[in-house]
């Protein structure tokens, strides 16, 4: 089960004007469950994404990056489970195009106006005869508020889907934004298994929404760890419809409220993927201040999130925290004082000092530890004594579920 965490009620995912969802059953990998969804936007719209930096990545993230090298002007996104077609050479690339052909004819618009995702097993061929016949099935389902089937579409081994939303006022106008996203395990930035879609009815310009794609990711998905693995798949596109009659420049007063509410978004997203991490019972935010650059606080806080022995003992609840000081030690800062640096463990109210000084704080005793430990919900944090930046990751425990999950994942 996830942590503290449950998919908002359909009602409370507002519709985002000139966006329509659909899905369907196109049986990609499995029987009877709706692996295929289609977003159609309105004439006008644009988008801009922030993909996977494995070398190895998919075809359709090829493809992508390909379609949004112009002026990102969008109409459409198709999005398959089951099949991630990674690892597929020509032929993928292939079945990616065709994917954006068949999208392009039934809706009426260029193949370059399509971006295509997919999401599951690497290495198998996709089916694209199967999800191109399952289109028309998943355009007569389109919709403006199938923002919840949707979420339940695009999912893998998550538990539950992840979807947010918010409405701000602005000018006198509504402005909507809504996301969803899917992930649960080979989540590890840059980006992380992942895709993530928000959509917004205010107009953004394309090189300002280029360029909020790259902070919403940088504040929400790339700070996100599960297992510390990159995927081939990872993507995350910001779309921007201007169909609610708002146009917002960088100069505009509306700016920083309407950057805001995106990043809000992405951040609750992201945080769902942790919490839904396979097998996670525990949601831990790592805090890492007092550094030198926000670069080598996040290379801290991403040795302690990615640490096999640090989430084993938050799984355990067993106040074994020297494992964080190790991680600490080996982030790669070259001339850390480790005297200098003082750690803290804390859930809710309450906040322990554990380590000061290069080692045990005079006043910690281990059965504080224990009891912070065993919440569902840990933050650890960090002073590195030699500076004032900062960064924060958000990660989760390893259960003996996610062996379980991952050992068992093509069945």
């Amino acid at each position: 089960m996830p942590v503290n965490y449950a998919t908002p009620a359909p009602e409370a995912l507002f519709p985002v004007a000139g966006v329509r969802l659909g899905t369907a059953e196109a049986g990609i990998r499995k029987k009877d469950r709706r692996d295929l969804t289609l977003v159609e936007l309105a004439p006008g719209s644009r988008a801009a994404g922030v993909f996977t930096q494995n070398r190895c990545c998919a075809a359709p993230v090829t493809l992508c990056r390909e379609h949004l090298a112009g002026d990102g002007s969008l109409r459409a996104l198709v999005i398959n489970t089951g099949i991630a077609n990674a690892a597929t050479g020509e032929q993928g690339m292939r079945a990616a195009s065709a994917t954006c052909d068949a999208v392009a004819g039934l809706l009426g618009c260029a193949p370059r106006e399509v971006l295509p995702f997919s999401t599951g097993v690497i290495l198998e061929h996709l089916p694209v005869e199967r999800l191109i016949a399952g289109l028309p099935a998943a355009k007569a389902d389109l919709a403006a508020d199938h923002w919840h089937a949707s979420a339940h579409a695009i999912m893998t081994t998550d538990t539950v889907a992840k979807a947010a939303s918010r409405r701000i006022e602005l000018g006198g106008k509504t402005i909507t934004v809504t996301g969803i996203s899917k992930g649960a395990g080979m989540i590890r930035p840059n980006m992380a298994t992942m895709l993530g879609f928000v959509a917004t009815d205010a107009g953004i310009a394309a090189g300002l929404l280029a360029q909020l794609a790259k902070d919403a990711a940088d504040q929400s998905f790339n700070c996100i760890t599960v297992d510390g693995d990159t995927s081939t798949n990872d993507s995350f596109v910001v779309i921007s419809t201007g169909a609610a009659g708002l146009e917002v420049d960088a100069a505009s007063p509306h700016w920083p409220a309407l950057r805001d509410a995106v990043i809000g978004v992405a951040q609750e997203l992201a945080q769902a993927i942790v919490r839904d991490g396979e097998g996670a019972t525990k949601f831990i935010t790592v805090k890492v201040g007092a550094g030198a650059t926000a670069e080598e606080c996040r290379q801290v806080a991403y040795a302690i999130g990615h640490s096999p022995l640090v989430k084993t003992a938050f799984f355990a609840s067993d106040p074994n925290l020297g494992r964080i000081l190790a991680a600490i030690g080996y982030a790669g800062i070259a001339d850390l004082d480790a005297a200098g640096v003082r750690v803290w463990l804390g859930s809710g109210s309450e906040e322990v000092l554990v380590s000061e000084n290069g080692g045990r704080a005079a006043s910690y005793r281990e059965e504080d530890g224990s009891r912070i430990m065993k919440n569902a919900e840990i933050t650890v944090s960090v002073d590195l004594g030699r500076g004032s930046a900062t960064a924060t990751v958000w990660t989760c425990d390893f259960s003996y579920d996610y062996v379980k999950i991952n050992a068992d994942y093509r069945s």
